[in-house]
């Protein structure tokens, strides 16, 4: 038993190189996994809260009944350690000494805004400040338009109600401005207890009340879970993901963050797992010995398992040791980026993932051929014979399998993600299969000799078993970077797309029917030609068949769009940015049926067919659902819930008209002519909230550039992992090569065509099921258009051939650096 402890000392097993590469993989998948884990959870923190400036708090409570909610709702959330403010808005005319203008007043608390910054400026020819609270009492900032239009400078007075407030700043940007309807004049900001002195909130006024609340989610949420009973369908609880401006951006990166995690996951495994399975094979000598050594099967497996234990606890704790220092520097790279202070904060939570890693990648990979390996005799492992049967390769197979894309699962949460990685992992190892009957059959019938291309053709032959498993574990590393670099390349695309250099920044609203060519010929006459106009109904969704529509879907009873006036229209053509997922559109010459977005569809729970009535004034409409469609609501140009063909329902009804159009900051003067000339149309402007996405959207792209380079990274780990995984038997054929007279030039150029070649298959391999994975995952997660990405694809099979070639070199270099007798005998 002496003899046998000292064969599995833990001393013996630092000096062998297998163990060494096990932990060296172990290390660097915990250190991988843990680090992009702790990243992205850093990252969608940071992303949070940078939205969270769009509602200048965590959430919003509306109250649009034009009541003030009770006290003790706020003093229940200040006993829960949250930070709240309040808002009042309303729209009113404000003199000065231009003459009358109807406004948007907002009036905020000291504490507004709890998050992001108001952006001032002390005169127009001043710079921009950022400040963090609102105006004091007695004094407003106003928008810098109304400088013009009411002929004011800084210092006047403006009359609101009954209260003269002095004009001291200009109002640039709120960090909650957005698309109210209170927004569409120009804004003045005032301080909450100005208000009651002004007189202008009456009994019956149209006043909105807004509360902000910032802080933990966790007691966030816990406080909605005290609240949600008491709101009544007046109240709108809402928070950064609610709005569809921006809240298919965030997600999206979320989900590209949780692929990048999930991929990491993935390439970690398939690194300890050729480490380990090397490590595997190589034990069957000792295992063989520790049986002649009378030790018993059940005693060897003990024997492993305490090792295997002590190898994933010192992995665990060396990955763990370099991520936490990598992802400080990240956290400071960041910081340095988005040019603001990101907290570094640990989050234990995302440091599971990394700890599950090591535990299946061990038990899954390294532990089952060792199992399998104490049932064998030992005069079969002594006389070198595998040891293993096809089933027991089989089973491992299975195992190793379910393992991986359960841990991917539990990690990601999304069964479409499996599903899609795991089609392009059958597609790949299908492709596989067939190019290695291929091969086996073209490279039976070439001879060696003293050419460079023969001798790797040779090479690839000889080793046929092992150049498969690497390219396999090659083209399985390609697929899953090639899919990260694909989807990014999507998502990027998409969003540029969205929101490109002159996507429309002003909306013009209320336009009368007369005046719709007058609108367009004066923007014409600038420069700045308007898009679609649509006509404007504003009605209320009543009946849906015959059916009280409250009723009918009570399931739901807190669907914003039964509580308020929709905004219905009627259109010719299907808008460019939507779909029809159901159903048909409107044919030349139809007059009936209407066309449902599709997401209120479904939480109406509509189908094709069923009849909505809607109520516009003591009017009322009934149609049939003719087709039910997607719309880009973060396209910034008008959209609607509902639309009828444009001899339908709504042709009779009285209408304005709404368009979007692009106007380059240095032309907003041409507002105030517009103004002028067409006093009762309502200019929104949104450029403040197309700035703040495209910020978002830079943050959400540099983000994914740093997962991407942390992943990349990973693949080459796997790959050099899996090269060396061959070192001792291909620096042995090289030494003999080298005793037999070959020169040093031709091993080189044949080793390096070897991989080049396999490196050259495995890309080509790996980006075909890249594209099969993308296609699946653009559909699924990211509810995107799927294309050929032809310029990423093309040079994929070229880098991967190229890369592996040099590694091929790497592995020459004991053979031209040593003698060959000094080689073998150390290979020995």
């Amino acid at each position: 038993m002496a003899a046998a402890r000292k064969l599995m000392s833990v001393r013996r097993d630092w000096r062998e190189r297998d163990v060494r590469v096990v932990l060296v993989a172990l290390i660097i998948a915990v250190a991988t996994v843990a680090t992009i884990a702790l990243f992205a959870a850093q990252l969608q923190r940071t992303l949070v809260s940078s939205a969270s400036s769009f509602l200048a708090a965590d959430r919003q409570l509306e109250a649009e009944n034009g009541r003030e909610i009770p006290p003790d709702w706020l003093t229940e959330a200040q006993s829960r350690g949250l930070e709240t403010g309040r808002m009042v808005e309303f729209s009113t005319m404000v003199f000065g000494s231009g003459g009358f203008q109807l406004v948007s007043v907002k009036a905020v608390s000291d504490e507004y805004p709890l998050r992001g910054q108001i952006e001032t400026q002390g005169a127009p020819d001043r710079p921009r400040d950022l400040v963090r609270s609102g105006p004091p009492p007695g004094e407003v900032w106003i928008n810098p338009r109304l400088l013009r239009l009411l002929e004011l400078d800084i210092g006047d007075s403006l009359e609101v109600g009954n209260r003269n407030l002095k004009v001291s700043s200009l109002l640039v940007r709120e960090p909650d401005g957005g698309f109210r309807l209170s927004a569409l004049a120009p804004r003045v900001m005032m301080h909450v207890d100005d208000v009651t002195s002004t007189g202008v909130i009456q009994e019956g006024s149209r006043v909105e009340y807004v509360y902000l609340f910032a802080g933990d989610d966790t007691v966030i949420e816990d406080y909605y879970q005290w609240l949600e009973p008491r709101l009544e369908p007046s109240h709108e609880w809402e928070g950064v993901r609610d709005g569809e401006t921006f809240s298919r951006s965030l997600e999206r990166a979320e989900r590209f963050l949780l692929l990048g995690g999930s991929l990491a996951v993935l390439l970690a495994a398939v690194a300890v797992a050729v480490a380990s399975r090397q490590y595997a094979l190589a034990q069957r000598d000792t295992v063989a010995l520790l049986k002649t050594l009378g030790v018993r099967s059940r005693g060897i497996g003990r024997l492993y398992l305490r090792r295997l234990v002590l190898w994933g606890v010192t992995g665990v704790v060396g990955g763990l040791l370099v991520a936490l220092p990598l992802f400080w520097l990240l956290t400071r790279l960041l910081s340095e980026v988005l040019e603001r202070p990101v907290e570094f904060h640990l989050t234990p939570s995302a440091l599971l993932p990394a700890l599950l890693t090591a535990l299946v990648s061990l038990f899954a990979f390294a532990y089952p051929p060792i199992r399998r390996l104490r049932d064998v005799p030992a005069m079969r492992v002594l006389r070198s014979q595998p040891g293993e049967s096809g089933r027991g390769a089989l089973a491992d197979a299975a195992i190793a399998i379910l393992a991986v894309f359960g841990l991917v699962w539990l990690y990601a949460g999304e069964i479409s993600l499996v599903v899609s990685l795991l089609s392009g992992l059958a597609l790949l190892l299908g492709a596989l299969g067939l190019l290695g009957w291929l091969l086996v059959a073209l490279l039976r019938k070439v001879r060696g000799g003293g050419n460079a291309w023969r001798l790797a053709l040779v090479g690839l032959y000889r080793h046929r078993r092992a150049s498969l498993s690497q390219m396999a574990v090659f083209a399985m590393t390609l697929m899953l970077a090639a899919t990260l670099v694909l989807v990014r390349t999507s998502l990027l695309n998409d969003w540029q797309a969205q929101l490109p250099e002159n996507a429309p920044n002003h909306f013009l609203i209320n336009i009368a029917p007369d005046a719709v060519e007058e609108v367009g010929a004066f923007w014409q006459e600038r420069g700045q030609p308007l898009n679609q106009l649509y006509p404007m109904v504003r009605g209320r969704l009543t009946e849906l068949n015959g059916e009280p529509v409250k009723e009918a879907v009570s399931k739901d009873e807190r669907i914003g769009a039964l509580n308020r006036e929709l905004n219905l229209t009627w259109m010719s053509a299907l808008p460019e940015d939507n779909e029809i997922v159901q159903g048909e559109w409107f044919g030349r010459d139809a007059v009936d049926g209407v066309s449902v977005e599709a997401e209120l569809a479904e939480r109406l729970g509509l189908a094709l067919g069923d009849r909505l009535t809607f109520t516009i004034g003591s009017e009322k409409v009934t149609e049939s659902v003719t087709s039910i469609r997607t719309v880009q609501w973060d396209s910034m140009k008008p959209n609607f819930y509902m639309a009828f063909p444009p001899d339908g329902g709504l042709t009779d009804m009285p209408a304005t008209w709404i368009t979007s159009f692009y106007l380059p900051s240095d032309e907003k003067t041409a507002l105030n002519a517009f103004s002028r000339n067409f006093p009762t149309i309502s200019v929104l402007e949104i450029d403040h909230i197309i700035d703040r996405i495209q910020q978002i959207v830079r943050q959400v792209t540099q983000a994914i550039e740093a997962i991407l380079a942390l992943i990349l990274a990973a693949a080459l780990v796997v790959m050099a992992a899996v090269v060396s995984a061959t070192l001792h038997d291909r620096q042995r054929e090289g030494a003999l090569l080298r005793t037999l007279g070959g020169r040093q030039s031709l091993l080189v150029r044949s080793t390096m065509l070897e991989f080049a070649l396999l490196g050259g298959f495995a890309g080509v391999l790996g980006v075909a099921a890249a594209e099969v994975a993308v296609w699946a995952l653009q559909f699924r997660m990211f509810e995107g258009s799927f294309s050929w990405h032809w310029q990423v694809v093309l040079p994929v099979p070229l880098i991967s051939a190229v890369v592996l070639a040099f590694f091929g070199r790497w592995q020459l270099r004991p053979v031209l650096n040593v003698s060959p007798m000094l080689l073998l005998r150390r290979l020995e």
